[in-house]
C-alpha cells in the first residue's frame, strides 16, 4: 500500500507501523507490520519505549534485513521524548549475551531507516544520543554477564583502561599496595580472601569544554565480582547469580562511557570499588575491626555485608581527593529493598531533597523509577559499635535503611550525597524459577538523563 500508514488503529488504540524493504535500495514493501502501544489515553515513553524493543525482536526472529519506520505515528502521539524512546527500545530490545555459545549462528545488521517528512536534523541527533546511550547500557549489561573466571577486579581494571583509552576518559587504577599505604582497610579486608586482590578504579570525564573549576558529581560504583557472601557463606540457591553483584560499578562504567560520548558538559567522575568475597584463610571474620580510609572503625558481624564496606572506602576517596557538587553511589546493597520494593522500584536514601528530587525525576523520565527511602537519626542505633564506632550489620530488621544509614556515616557535612540500592531492579527473572535472570543495565539512563538535565 502506498497510502500513509494511520497512527492509530481503531480509535482507542496506537500502534506503530513498520515496512520491511529490500535491502539494496528497493522500494519494494516486503511485509508491513503494526505494534501496538495499547489504549491511547495510557501510552507513555515507557510504553513507546517497549513497543521499540518489540519491534526490534520481530525484525530479529523474522530475520529481517532491512525495515523502515515511519515516525508520523510517533509524532501524531504529541508526547514529549517519544522519538528518543522508540530509538532507545529500538538498540535495547535486541540485546543478547551470547559470547560463550559455540552454537550461537552469525546474524547480520539490521538497517532500520526512520522515515520522516522533516529534514531529519534533530530525528538524527536522536537517534545518534539513543545510540550513544544505549552502547552505554548494553556494556553495563554485557559486562556484568561476564562471568567470574573471567572478569574479576584485575581484569575489570585492564577492561576500563582499555574502554577509557577508547573513550577520551581518563582512567587511575589503585593496586592493593597502594590501597594499603592509603589506608584503605575495608576494601582490602573484604578482598583478602581472594586470590585477585581488589582495586579501585577512577575513570574521569572532565567536561566540555573542560571546566578545570567545574565541580564534579561522583558516582560511586560497587563491583562484587563474585559474591559467595564469605564466612557468613550464601546457601546453595543464594550463590548462583552472584555475578551480578557487580551491577553498581557497570552502571557507572556504562555513565561514564555516554558522558563521553555525549560530550556532556559537567564534569564527571566514576569511582569503581571492585573485589571479589571469598572464603580462605586470608578472608576477613566476624568479630574483626577493620578502620575505613575515612579513620572510622567498623565491626564485622556479617562478612556478606560486603558491599558497604568497599564503598565506605570508596565514598571517602572520593570527598578526600575532589570536591563533588554531588555523590551519588549505587549497588546491589540488600535484599531487603527486594522485600520492600520488589523488582519495579530502586531504592534512594539521600541527605539532600534537592539531588533527590532530581534523580526521582529522571528516573520517571527514563522508567528507571526510584522510590525514597528514610534516614532518620534513630536508625543508628542499630549499628552503634560497642568495641568499634559502627557494626557493618544491624540485623534482620529495616535492612535497606541500614545500609544507608551505614553509607552516610562516611559522607562529610555539606556533601549532597544520595544512594542508589538496586538489587531488586539489576536483573530481570529474579526469584523466577525456571527463568533466566539478565542484566538490566539499571542505573545507566536515569544516571545520563540526570546529568543531561543539570545541562538543561
Amino acid at each position: 500500500s502506498e497510502e500513509s500508514p494511520p497512527a492509530f488503529l481503531g480509535k482507542d488504540v496506537g500502534a506503530i507501523s513498520v515496512v520491511e524493504k529490500e535491502r539494496n535500495g528497493g522500494d519494494d514493501l516486503l511485509r508491513r507490520v503494526r505494534v501496538s502501544l495499547g489504549a491511547i489515553k495510557h501510552i507513555n515513553l515507557d510504553k513507546v519505549r517497549r513497543a521499540g524493543g518489540a519491534v526490534a525482536r520481530w525484525l530479529a526472529k523474522h530475520e529481517v534485513q532491512s525495515a523502515g519506520i515511519d515516525m508520523k505515528t510517533i509524532d501524531a502521539l504529541e508526547i514529549e521524548g517519544a522519538r528518543d524512546a522508540l530509538c532507545e527500545g529500538l538498540l535495547l530490545g535486541d540485546f543478547r549475551f551470547e559470547r560463550y555459545q559455540s552454537s550461537t549462528p552469525d546474524r547480520p545488521a539490521i538497517e532500520v531507516s526512520l522515515l520522516t517528512d522533516d529534514r531529519g536534523d534533530d530525528l538524527a541527533k536522536t537517534a545518534a544520543d539513543a545510540s550513544a546511550i544505549v552502547d552505554a547500557v548494553n556494556l553495563a549489561r554485557a559486562w556484568a554477564h561476564e562471568p567470574p573466571n573471567v572478569l574479576n577486579p584485575a581484569t575489570l581494571a585492564e577492561w576500563a583502561q582499555q574502554m577509557a583509552s577508547e573513550s577520551d576518559l581518563q582512567c587511575k587504577v589503585l593496586e592493593d599496595q597502594e590501597l594499603k599505604e592509603l589506608g584503605a582497610e575495608t576494601i582490602l579486608a573484604v578482598g583478602g580472601g581472594s586470590s585477585v586482590p581488589p582495586r579501585l578504579i577512577i575513570l574521569e570525564w572532565p567536561g566540555r569544554p573542560k571546566r578545570s573549576d567545574g565541580k564534579p558529581v561522583i558516582l560511586v560504583g560497587k563491583a562484587i565480582t563474585f559474591d559467595t557472601g564469605g564466612y557468613t557463606l550464601k546457601t546453595r540457591a543464594g550463590l548462583i547469580g552472584m555475578k551480578f553483584d557487580k551491577c553498581g560499578g557497570m552502571a557507572v562504567i556504562g555513565v561514564l562511557k555516554a558522558a563521553a560520548a555525549l560530550s556532556l558538559k559537567k564534569p564527571v567522575i566514576g569511582i569503581i570499588a571492585a573485589a571479589e568475597n571469598a572464603i580462605s584463610r586470608g578472608a576477613y571474620r566476624p568479630n574483626d575491626i577493620i578502620t575505613t580510609l575515612s579513620g572510622k572503625t567498623v565491626e564485622v558481624i556479617s562478612t556478606d555485608a560486603e558491599g558497604r564496606l568497599i564503598l565506605a572506602d570508596a565514598l571517602a576517596y572520593a570527598q578526600q581527593n575532589y570536591k563533588p557538587s554531588a555523590l551519588i553511589d549505587i549497588a546491589t546493597l540488600t535484599g531487603g529493598v527486594v522485600t520492600a520494593l520488589g523488582t519495579v522500584r530502586a531504592g534512594i536514601m539521600s541527605n539532600h531533597d534537592a539531588l533527590a528530587q532530581a534523580l526521582q525525576d529522571a528516573g520517571r523520565r527514563t522508567h528507571e523509577r526510584l522510590w525514597r527511602l528514610p534516614l532518620d537519626d534513630d536508625y543508628f542505633k542499630q549499628i552503634k559499635g560497642s568495641d568499634s564506632d559502627i557494626k557493618n550489620s544491624g540485623g534482620m530488621i529495616a535492612t535497606p535503611v541500614i545500609g544507608g544509614v551505614f553509607l552516610k556515616q562516611f559522607v562529610e557535612d555539606g556533601v549532597p550525597w544520595a544512594h542508589i540500592d538496586i538489587a531488586g531492579v539489576a536483573t530481570t527473572g529474579r526469584g523466577q524459577p525456571g527463568v533466566s535472570r539478565k542484566a538490566t543495565g539499571f542505573g545507566v539512563r536515569l544516571l545520563v538523563d540526570y546529568l543531561r538535565a543539570l545541562e538543561a
